[in-house]
């Protein structure tokens, strides 16, 4: 089943992000190759794709996971949580409709 990984910042998260992205990337990249991800992203503080120093406010992963226990056990050791970039998880149950 699908999964939505909704995550917020703390505020003025950037430079914990930078640090911590290659890490996060890694995991990411490891669903994909395992044909699990969907999609996945993060929330730009400003209404452009590249927000500069203004950041960010969160991120949304949504990808196959075999059950909740699953996908919150994957969330929960996501190195932006280590890291303190995210002040919230939450984890749901996703259904597809469209495309």
């Amino acid at each position: 089943m699908l999964y939505a990984i909704i995550s917020e910042d703390i505020e003025d998260s950037l430079a914990l992000r930078m640090a911590a992205r290659p890490a996060h990337l890694e995991r990411l990249q490891e669903l994909k190759q395992q044909g699990r991800l969907i999609l996945a992203g993060p929330h730009p503080a400003i209404d452009s794709d590249a927000p500069g120093q203004q950041g960010f406010t969160g991120s949304l992963v949504v990808a196959e996971f075999t059950d909740l226990a699953a996908a919150q056990q994957w969330a929960d050791a996501d190195p932006y949580i280590e890291a303190g970039v995210y002040a919230k998880v939450v984890v749901k149950p996703f259904k597809k409709v469209l495309p």
